[in-house]
């Protein structure tokens, strides 16, 4: 039985549980909001808030070498001693808050958020927007039968149809060609013309015979 034997083991030796909750309480610090698994935010709250006791003495050299011994980036102690720890001089603990998420897809693990409390990593709650008027567009006709405020349906700009669309200019071989097939038929024409007239000639018809008489 597990009497009086505080922490979670997290499957890691020693030497490695060690090193990952010091990264990811360095990652907390830097990014202020991290997911991770419930038992890993659940162990890190504790090390991130130590650390934030640690900024909030203020610039004493032994609280920044106590809080150099966990985070290893200069960049992060800065900003914990310089802005984080000043957000929280009249909060008394309770620097983190964790909320719980959906399982992770895959091993099905239990996942959270670990964040600072009023720190901008926080998600903000949406306000809803107010409905603007709509402005008429000139040049715009309203739908019949339309609510009052929905905007109105743009006139459609017909675009020219492919049958007016003229066609592009023969080449010079393409018109020769179509020259030639049209001498052909002026041709009959002036034969069937000619062979007429010769059977006027030998049969004349009934208004020429009366005119003879």
């Amino acid at each position: 039985m597990r009497h009086l034997k505080s922490g979670r083991k997290l499957n890691r030796s020693a030497s490695h549980r060690k090193a990952m909750l010091a990264n990811l309480a360095t990652s907390v610090l830097d990014k202020e909001r991290v997911i991770t698994t419930v038992a890993k935010a659940k162990e890190v709250r504790g090390v991130v808030e130590r650390l934030i006791t640690y900024g909030k003495r203020g610039k004493n050299l032994h609280a920044i070498r106590l809080a150099a011994r966990t985070i290893n980036d200069e960049s992060v102690v800065k900003k914990l001693f310089d802005d984080i720890a000043g957000a929280y001089k009249d909060r008394s603990g309770g620097y983190t808050r964790v909320l719980k998420l959906a399982p992770r897809q895959g091993d099905s693990a239990d996942l959270a958020i670990i964040e600072l409390v009023g720190r901008r990593g926080e998600e903000k709650r949406r306000k809803p927007k107010k409905r603007k008027a709509v402005r008429k567009k000139p040049g715009v006709q309203a739908v019949d039968g339309a609510p009052e405020g929905a905007p109105a349906a743009e006139a459609k700009v017909k675009k020219p149809s492919k049958r007016g669309a003229k066609k592009p200019a023969a080449s010079g071989e393409s018109k020769q060609n179509a020259g030639a097939a049209k001498e052909p038929e002026a041709a009959d024409t002036t034969d069937v013309a000619g062979q007429q007239e010769a059977r006027d000639e030998q049969n004349p018809s009934e208004d020429a015979k009366e005119g003879a008489q």
